[in-house]
């Protein structure tokens, strides 16, 4: 199995920024076009748990804009073969001595990238241990 394929690296990063860019605008249409369409798919946020596309939906037409004080930080994404991969992320526009946690698995599926499966958690700010 080929890890972090250059080509599908770039195109789940672009997948990633278009979803990024969704969470900033509150773009309802954009961001459920990216979780794929099925009740397999699973976010929990921060103080939401969702199974299945409905219910994203429903929580993505609440969503408002974000301030400008969002920026990422440590984004990693690494594919496994063509068709799937992670995207984990840290954000810093929470309440001082916070850090914001974004996970999210990826799999190319009905022509395109979605996500499949997310996590969101904000926890006190740690240092981030890159091991020996």
């Amino acid at each position: 199995m080929i890890v972090n394929d250059p080509a599908t690296v770039a195109e789940v990063t672009a997948a990633f920024q278009r979803y990024e860019q969704g969470l900033i605008d509150a773009d309802a249409a954009a961001l459920d076009e990216l979780f794929w369409d099925s009740p397999l798919t699973i976010r929990y946020g921060d103080g939401q748990i969702q199974h299945g596309h409905a219910p994203i939906k429903a929580f993505n037409a609440r969503r408002r804009k974000l301030g400008p004080d969002r920026a990422l930080a440590e984004t990693v994404v690494t594919t496994f073969g063509h068709d799937f991969a992670t995207v984990s992320t840290l954000y810093v526009d929470v309440p001082p001595g916070k850090i914001g946690r974004q996970m999210q698995t990826w799999a190319r599926l009905d022509g395109g990238w979605h996500v499949v499966a997310a996590h969101v958690s904000v926890v006190d700010a740690v240092p981030v241990d890159r091991g020996p």
